[in-house]
């Protein structure tokens, strides 16, 4: 019993040291951590108050810019989208004084415009800063810049974002994307290689609507 009393009394000698080193270190630096503390404090009100006063009202301006944007873009006035009328801002302002407060789709909806304008490098430039999260519209916008990359002749670059685009949807959608791939080697004269997308389609993505057509498209490249 005598060693038990005598461990027990250790501990507890311990424990008073412990807290007596805990309340010596909090009065040698008691400034320093309430500092500290208060610091973390106005930092985490600074951020609420930034996302609740700032962002957030910029979000909802930005939104509601981008309606008639849009509207013409729908309609297909895409200079106009761009560049808006003097009333309303077109995407590019949109762009310049919120960035993509609005939402990723200012970039998608930039970049279209225009490669519709066949402004190809500005297309490129906003179509790679889209960076959603639905691989659908991501895909949409890499097959986009493949399309750019066509319009300014360099197919092998355009090859490479078409593949792109088909693995990030890996969907029926990817069916088009590998027959524009196909196309794009079959004009640098890469016959076995454009095949090789057209036979992709018709034997993975025998569903997607591009598929009923297939068949064209490798007879006509194992008839030459």
């Amino acid at each position: 019993m005598a060693k038990k009393t005598t461990e027990e009394e250790i501990r507890q000698q311990n424990v008073a040291e412990a807290v007596s080193k805990t309340e010596q270190f909090f009065k040698e630096n008691g400034k320093i951590i309430y500092g500290c503390v208060i610091a973390v404090l106005v930092i985490a009100l600074a951020i609420l108050a930034y996302n609740r006063f700032i962002l957030q009202p910029k979000k909802i301006q930005a939104q509601d810019q981008m309606v008639k944007a849009e509207q013409w873009f729908e309609s297909g006035e895409y200079e106009l989208a761009l560049t808006g009328d003097g009333n309303d801002l077109g995407f590019e302002d949109i762009i310049a004084q919120y960035g993509a407060k609005g939402g990723q789709a200012v970039y998608m909806y930039a970049g279209v415009a225009k490669l519709h304008l066949g402004a190809y490098d500005d297309a490129i430039d906003y179509l790679k800063k889209y960076n959603g999260d639905d691989p659908i519209m991501l895909g949409r916008a890499q097959c986009c810049i493949g399309d750019a990359y066509v319009g300014k002749g360099d197919y092998t670059t355009a090859i490479s974002w078409f593949e792109k685009a088909a693995k990030t949807t890996d969907n029926l959608f990817a069916a088009s994307y590998l027959i524009k791939a196909g196309i794009a080697a079959e004009a640098l004269g890469q016959a076995d290689k454009a095949l090789g997308y057209y036979k992709d389609v018709k034997e993975n993505y025998a569903n997607a609507p591009e598929a009923a057509e297939i068949d064209k498209y490798i007879t006509r490249i194992e008839t030459k």
